[in-house]
């Protein structure tokens, strides 16, 4: 704590009607003190290694522009991603215990109770009712980056289309079911947040559930293919519950063609580990709506790595609440946007329980006309989240004129009483200086470009930590790279 000393101060020096003011480390408290960003009401300093930026409006970058986020363009060195393992706590379900029974399995809710509705993110609407979202108009706070009518209609259809087929390889130390909506594992992950959800909630029939056992480690990982075959509006659901002190790595492998919108449930009891790496391969003319909301127990660890290289229109809302103290969670993004391409990345950190922590790491690469990518990071510390520790950044590289990148930060904070909190957001062109230091070492420039883009991605692709999975998205990237001729 640092040293506290008071200053003699007149009213006139200071327009406040006192003879003296506190101060530590030289900055004004109690009532005469003015809101200082980095500090808390109680003037106390935040880790002297993070730092606490206001979250503003992002600014898109197209072509040679370089991106500013106000307040959080390239905040200086970041804290270090990733390397140890972090627990995740399990969420509260307490919101789910009002209203009226759905589908004879969760009641409905439209959550929120903090901050104000549809400006502070715990104030958003929730329900598993459609009608219970206003239309969509493109105005709103979500949708505004979406182009609507690319959706073909999964936020107002009736989602009738055949649904992608899930087949599950692996271990038999893993559970698989097919259940009907009645089951009572649906919701366990988490309440519809935007009308897309709540559409395919209404209108899915049968669910893939993946249970990894108590107590159980599986070896390798368990790859879950989700094919599709038709472009019909069609609604998907899979629930992924780690019970306590479980262990596994599911790779859900998305591909062909499809329009779906999807609800992906994740659960995670008590000192669980479980990592899901969600892949995006679609056919160009896929449209995939989905959202992954994450429920985690205490001392519970979850990574989530969400990479995006296929489909027309593709927008992921991954989500992680917390219900228990000394939680931890990683979550990793990387997505390749082509000519006419929007893939949209919108996540949620929920701080609701002390002494918890999390670390965000996406980046993103662009080229061609009209290629368009938006990152959105939203985190929320609730008063009761003392103790708190988060961090969240976005790095965009754009390869090419004509391709535009929107990267937008934010960061609620209703305690001071935190270690530290923070987030940074760049967009820009090649480093000058880093081609310039390869060419000048006889590597010609095409080559240089190609080793500056891969070595800028990798450090999410490494994050999988499947050999096989990691060597396929390499070969990937390298056919974005050649498609582009950079």
């Amino acid at each position: 704590m640092a040293e506290t000393n008071t200053t003699d101060m007149t009213a006139e020096d200071t327009g406040v009607d006192i003879e003296t003011v506190e101060q530590i480390d030289g900055v004004e408290v109690g009532d005469a003190r003015v809101a200082i960003p980095g500090m808390s009401l109680e003037g106390e300093k935040l880790a002297d290694d993070v730092i606490l930026a206001e979250a503003g409006e992002g600014t898109a970058v197209t072509g040679d522009d370089a991106a500013v986020v106000d307040g959080s363009a390239d905040q200086g060195t970041d804290p270090s991603f990733g390397t140890d393992s972090a627990p995740l706590a399990q969420a509260d379900r307490a919101e789910e215990d009002h209203g009226t029974e759905q589908h004879g399995a969760k009641k409905h809710s439209h959550g929120g109770g903090y901050g104000i509705p549809d400006s502070s993110r715990a104030g958003r609407l929730t329900s598993y009712r459609v009608d219970d979202f206003p239309a969509l108009t493109g105005r709103e706070e979500d949708w505004r980056f979406t182009p609507l009518p690319r959706l073909r209609g999964l936020e107002k259809a009736e989602l009738t289309g055949s649904a992608p087929t899930v087949t599950v390889e692996g271990t038999d130390a893993v559970r698989v079911e097919t259940v009907g909506r009645d089951d009572a594992r649906i919701g366990i992950g988490g309440i519809p947040e935007d009308r897309v959800s709540a559409n395919a909630w209404g209108a899915f029939t049968e669910a893939t559930v993946l249970t990894v056992p108590v107590e159980t480690e599986v070896e390798g990982y368990l790859h879950v293919r989700i094919e599709g075959s038709s472009l019909e509006p069609a609604a998907g659901h899979l629930v992924i519950d780690a019970e306590r002190h479980s262990r596994a790595v599911v790779v859900l492998d998305h591909g062909g063609s499809a329009t779906l919108a999807q609800n992906i449930e994740i659960r995670l009891g008590d000192g669980a580990d479980l990592t899901v790496v969600s892949l995006q391969g679609w056919a160009d003319d896929a449209v995939h709506v989905s959202s992954q909301q994450a429920r985690v127990g205490r001392d519970a660890h979850l990574k989530h790595v969400a990479v995006t290289l296929g489909g027309d229109l593709v927008r992921l809302t991954p989500s992680a609440r917390y219900a228990g103290p000394g939680g931890d969670v990683e979550m990793y993004g990387l997505y390749f946007a082509d000519a006419g391409q929007h893939l949209e990345q919108r996540l949620f950190v929920d701080h609701a329980q002390p002494n918890c922590k999390s670390r965000v790491t996406y980046k993103g690469a662009l080229q061609g006309k009209d290629a368009h990518t938006v990152w959105v990071g939203d985190v929320l510390i609730r008063p009761e989240a003392e103790g708190t520790d988060t961090y969240e950044m976005n790095r965009n590289l754009v390869l090419t004129d004509g391709a535009r990148a929107d990267s937008v930060p934010n960061l609620e904070i209703e305690t001071g009483l935190i270690e530290g909190a923070g987030h940074a957001s760049a967009t820009g062109r090649f480093d000058d200086e880093q081609l310039f230091y390869l060419m000048a070492r006889g590597i010609d420039e095409a080559t240089a470009r190609r080793l500056v883009v891969r070595g800028f991605l990798n450090e999410i692709v490494q994050q999988i930590g499947v050999e096989t999975i990691e060597e396929r998205l390499m070969a990937a990237l390298e056919d974005e790279l050649n498609a582009g001729n950079l």
